[in-house]
């Protein structure tokens, strides 16, 4: 029965419609699966009244996330680095381009920079780890995604320690006794996380096959269109975020998931599967990662978080300016998947 439904599930992939097919189920079971994986876990850390900044800090940041986490050590171990590569380098770029830069242009909001700087080093500093690998090595292997991790490591550790130290008080009376029991949201939790398992195998191979059918390189497909799916859950927080007029937080959040994207996401596939920087993906003859989308990786934070740091306050212009640049970015994309550039 279970070779069956292997030869069945592998027969899709061969298709164009069943490509397309997995690729949806795939993007729904990830976003559903984080849904609920966040909504379970923050219902057992509360259960043992862990501070809620320690919950927003970790295991929602964690959460949302997860999808790109899953769907990179899935390509990692099915050995498609450039799928893993291309997806944490274009969650970042849309993450910071389209995500943030939609909130920023809508309703820009004063920054707590005490609360920022710290993220911001420790974003710069891994991207400083990761382009070492990138230009001077020319592939992840085991020992850089376990710095990578050991980063990651640090910075919750950090986050933590400040959350404990400076607890957040709500007035909002706890809620949980009625939220179900313990035993379900155990449940949910191992539920969801198998969701996005599932899920994450179904966008990569699909993704690899639509790919290959239409004759563009890996690495564009995981820098634009994966990233984006797997960025969904940070677009909802953002969103909410967003609607709930706390502009501030969706900057932290998206900050947070850019961290992860570059010391956890890359570090756990670099880890698990090492991998060589894709040279499927040309641009003037020179590889389009190393050339464009690392230091545009680099400078749309940059344009993000600098100012804000100088000045206190998110402006109008910067949300309008990175949403110019990620709409320049899809589109040389398109340009070098139709090999016009």
């Amino acid at each position: 029965m279970l070779e069956q439904f292997l030869a069945w599930y592998n027969g899709l992939t061969d298709s164009l419609l069943g490509s397309l097919a997995l690729f949806a189920v795939g993007v729904v079971l990830l976003i559903k699966g984080g849904d609920w994986f966040v909504d379970s876990a923050v219902g057992i850390a509360k259960r043992f009244r862990v501070p809620e900044i320690i919950i927003g800090a970790t295991v929602v940041s964690i959460g949302t996330t997860l999808p790109e986490v899953m769907v990179s050590v899935t390509a990692a171990v099915n050995n498609n680095g450039a799928i893993a590569y291309g997806n944490a380098i274009g969650s970042i770029i849309c993450n910071t381009a389209l995500i943030a830069a939609l909130t920023i242009a809508i309703r820009p909001a004063p920054v707590n920079r005490k609360t920022v700087v710290t993220p911001v080093l420790f974003f710069f500093g891994a991207a400083a780890i990761y382009m070492v690998a990138a230009y001077i090595f020319g592939r992840f292997d085991r020992w850089m995604g376990i710095v990578l991790l050991l980063v990651f490591g640090v910075y919750m550790a950090m986050t933590v320690y400040k959350g404990f130290k400076n607890p957040v008080q709500h007035e909002e009376a706890e809620e949980e006794k009625g939220g179900g029991s313990l035993l379900k949201d155990l449940v949910v939790l191992v539920a969801s996380a198998a969701l996005i398992a599932v899920g994450a195998d179904m966008l990569e191979g699909s993704s690899v096959s639509l790919a290959t059918m239409a004759g563009i390189p890996t690495e564009v497909v995981g820098v634009t269109v994966v990233a984006l799916c797997t960025s969904l859950p940070e677009l909802v927080t953002a969103v909410t975020a967003l609607v709930k007029g706390h502009g501030a937080l969706s900057l932290g959040n998206i900050i947070g998931a850019n961290i992860f994207n570059l010391v956890l996401v890359s570090g756990a596939a670099a880890a698990i599967s090492p991998f060589e920087i894709p040279e499927g993906s040309k641009l003037l003859g020179y590889n389009t990662s190393q050339l464009f989308e690392i230091p545009l990786m680099v400078g749309v934070m940059a344009i993000m978080t600098l100012p804000a740091l100088i000045k206190g306050k998110l402006r109008r212009w910067q949300g309008i300016t990175l949403l110019s640049i990620y709409v320049a970015f899809v589109v040389l994309q398109v340009l070098i998947a139709l090999k016009v550039v």
